[in-house]
């Protein structure tokens, strides 16, 4: 028998993976140091995302990894022994907290000290999602049991020191704050340098809210809480998957909602005959290139030239720049569905004209004589796109009539890693490969190269669509990017929203004419050391992809479609 590839290999461990959650899904519950949990574990360790780093090295804690999984989950995550998944629960007529993290919008609750809810709305991709970030801290509270611990279960004196900082009996300043953060390094195997930069990241104060525990904290949970398990078999972390989650997954439970409201909204503004043109992006890209010059000339303030220039501008201005919006056209929609995705419902008809910037290249006549409506809806997760889409795009009962919309282009705008280029390139798909399934779709993409102006850098080719953020592969990633599947990027949900447009023009929902377009700007290239998303956002520098996109998107639709491309 052949030896197998590096890739091979991954591609293994990460099917390997995703049975093992969807079996333990409907199992109904596992424990991370259980014979389940451990198989899981071995899987992604043998998987080894980029984006954990140095999980796999037993000597050393994976810090910037560390950040990114605390970032995306609830407060006091670390110190929990019991963590619930469920597909619905009614906590608002209750005691318990309701926990936003930092960089993941995602219901969660406190149930008690030691004890956190998940709903979840987004579908299997938040099942995977959760888990992987599960199975890291899970390995990485190991990593800290096997430094601090003594053959004989005792503990040594660093972390009797971690012990006074994390309970705050320390001032932590000065030579005081050095002395700890010295010794915790010598626990995490890090130098002092690197666990002074992770101290000082998860110090920060977002928004005036505390999003997390501090490093200290988290570190001396996350130990405490293994110590605690090896003592008692009562205090292993225990993962529950409650009856209704699995009753939900395959069913569209809050995308059918979402999408009803929706509709609703467009039937009862008589929209509902009208062109629409569905957006999938940011909520604040497409609005700030049709109403903020206005905003800005109401408020008596010039209107930069440069439109990307334009954007700084418009920052602490957002109040003024809604309150314009709606005033010409703009309604918007807040998620109450669960599914954490609103909507803006454009009248194109309504926006004036005059007050556009003048790089934002419009047809007045055609767009009184179409009248388009424009559908921004903010991001989907993962597989939840395949949810919305299809939702959207079935029609619907009003009035005892039949509802089919008038869907004339769709729109998918986002973040994607790119494989040949750096941050703030831009990649066009012309197919997704869907990762770890023989599942792949073509694209007719409505958008090239020239229409970027040499603007920018743009990749063209497949994107492979993976399962999540968490689950990359640097061999699998070179497979794809070096093979005869020539992809450019990777992303989470295009293939799914494109199986949904698929089965919509199978179903005679939609025409096989409608445009489609996809465009995604790089905020990580995770085959470059420093460049995946474990070290941190864009910033400033996705300001000029993000509008560029944007401004070629709004001008495909607000002027006459071009002929269609002979070579598709």
């Amino acid at each position: 028998m052949e030896d197998l590839t590096k890739s091979q290999k991954a591609r293994l461990a990460i099917h390997t993976f995703k049975t093992l959650a969807d079996a333990l899904t409907l199992r109904g519950y596992y424990k991370p140091s259980g014979k389940s949990g451990e198989k899981l574990a071995e899987s992604l360790k043998l998987f080894s995302p980029e984006i954990y780093g140095s999980m796999s090295d037993s000597r050393v804690m994976e810090l910037q990894g560390l950040e990114y999984v605390i970032d995306r989950l609830p407060k006091g995550i670390e110190k929990c022994n019991r963590i619930i998944l469920t597909g619905h629960e009614d906590f608002q007529n209750t005691s318990f907290e309701q926990v936003v993290p930092l960089k993941r919008r995602r219901l969660s609750y406190v149930v008690s000290e030691k004890e956190i809810c998940f709903v979840i709305t987004k579908g299997l991709s938040e099942v995977y999602d959760i888990l992987t970030h599960i199975t890291f801290l899970n390995i990485e509270a190991q990593k800290i049991q096997q430094q601090i611990c003594d053959k004989e279960g005792g503990t040594c004196s660093e972390w009797h020191e971690l012990g006074k900082a994390a309970r705050g009996e320390l001032v932590l300043e000065g030579a005081v704050l050095d002395q700890a953060i010295w010794n915790l390094s010598i626990i995490l195997g890090r130098t002092y340098q690197e666990t002074r930069t992770t101290y000082e990241n998860m110090n920060k104060t977002h928004h005036g809210q505390r999003y997390n525990n501090g490093l200290f904290s988290i570190i001396y949970e996350m130990g405490e809480r293994i110590i605690s398990e090896h003592k008692s078999i009562d205090e292993q972390l225990t993962i529950y998957f409650t009856p209704s989650l699995q009753e939900m997954i395959g069913l569209h439970k809050y995308a059918t909602a979402w999408a009803h409201a929706v509709k609703k909204h467009l039937y009862q503004r008589n929209l509902h005959e009208r062109p629409i043109h569905i957006i999938s992006a940011n909520m604040h890209s497409v609005k700030n290139i049709l109403y903020g010059a206005g905003a800005l000339q109401k408020r008596g303030e010039s209107v930069p030239v440069d439109l990307y220039d334009m954007i700084p501008a418009l920052k602490g201005k957002e109040e003024e720049v809604d309150s314009f919006a709606q005033e010409y056209g703009l309604s918007f929609l807040p998620d109450l569905s669960g599914s954490n995705i609103d909507v803006m419902v454009i009248d194109a008809a309504e926006v004036d004209g005059d007050s556009l910037h003048p790089e934002l290249s419009i047809d007045p006549a055609y767009i009184q004589g179409k009248r388009p409506v424009i559908v921004v809806m903010d991001y989907a997760f993962g597989t939840q796109a395949f949810e919305v889409m299809d939702e959207l795009l079935c029609p619907c009962h009003f009035e005892e009539k039949t509802i089919t919309f008038r869907i004339a282009s769709i729109s998918i705008m986002g973040k994607a890693g790119i494989l040949p280029g750096k941050k703030g390139d831009i990649m066009l798909a012309t197919a997704h490969v869907m990762e770890g399934t023989p599942h792949n779709y073509i694209v007719a993409n409505d958008l090239k190269v020239e229409d970027f102006e040499g603007k920018a850098d743009v990749y063209v080719g497949p994107m492979v669509t993976v399962l999540g953020t968490s689950l990359q592969n640097r061999d699998i990633l070179e497979r794809f990017y070096s093979s005869s599947w020539k992809a450019v990027g990777l992303e989470m949900e295009g293939g799914h929203y494109q199986r949904a447009i698929n089965a919509a023009v199978i179903q005679g929902h939609l025409s096989s004419q409608v445009r489609i377009r996809y465009a995604y700007y790089a905020s990580d290239n995770p085959l470059r050391g420093g460049q995946t998303l474990a070290a941190g956002s864009m910033g400033p520098e996705g300001i000029v992809p993000t509008y560029l996109i944007t401004k070629i998107l709004v001008q495909k639709i607000l002027n006459p479609p071009a002929e269609r491309r002979s070579d598709l």
